[in-house]
């Protein structure tokens, strides 16, 4: 199994990257979150996961570990291959996913191209027990943060500030400072905007 690579970029484009490694070049498929990681520089180490089929050996490759432990839970429920695994990757970030999974928000899974309710439920059903074990999460935690998230949206709303750029500056935001409160979310964003 391959579990990484580290080499030069030869390319990258938001559906795949090729990492020449010791004169082989690899052929990757991505995410955009990934690719949107992807750093200019040269080196690169990338985290794979390799799939192998019948009549293919299709690589996938991800910045993150914590992306490729989704992948692999989103690709253990039946119904869910590889390729939307990836375009769920591609939608969502991995907090939005592990938030949606523990909180049941069957909408946010469904909003995904190719995701019915069905299946979304089927998801949610399977991999949130999954999720909460593994990354310590807790419906009561992430109610709690959405909470202060949808506060401080709806101030930076009245403020005049379109929802969709707010809502960039508050994720990242609480990337950064998780337990902060409504006042203080809205005063860094204030800043930031």
């Amino acid at each position: 199994m391959i579990t990484h690579l580290r080499g030069k970029l030869i390319e990258k484009n938001p559906t795949y990257a090729i990492v020449e490694c010791n004169g082989v070049g690899y052929f990757l498929h991505i995410s955009l979150t990934s690719f949107s990681q992807i750093p200019d520089s040269e080196l690169i180490t990338i985290y794979t996961h390799l799939i192998v089929r019948e009549d293919a050996h299709t690589l996938y490759g991800f910045m993150s570990i914590l992306e490729r432990e989704i992948f692999k839970l989103l690709i253990s429920v039946s119904g869910i291959g590889p390729s939307i695994a990836r375009t769920v990757l591609s939608s969502l970030t991995t907090d939005e996913i592990q938030h949606a999974l523990v909180s049941e928000n069957v909408s946010v899974i469904q909003s995904v191209k190719g995701i019915g309710a069905k299946t979304a439920q089927k998801v949610i059903l399977e991999l949130k027990d999954k999720v909460a074990k593994t990354y310590g999460l807790s419906a009561e935690v992430i109610a709690e943060s959405n909470s202060v998230k949808e506060e401080a949206l709806s101030a930076l709303e009245v403020l005049g500030y379109i929802k969709r750029q707010a809502e960039k500056v508050v994720n990242a935001l609480l990337k950064e400072t998780p337990n902060a409160s409504v006042e203080e979310l809205i005063k860094l964003a204030l800043k930031k905007l």
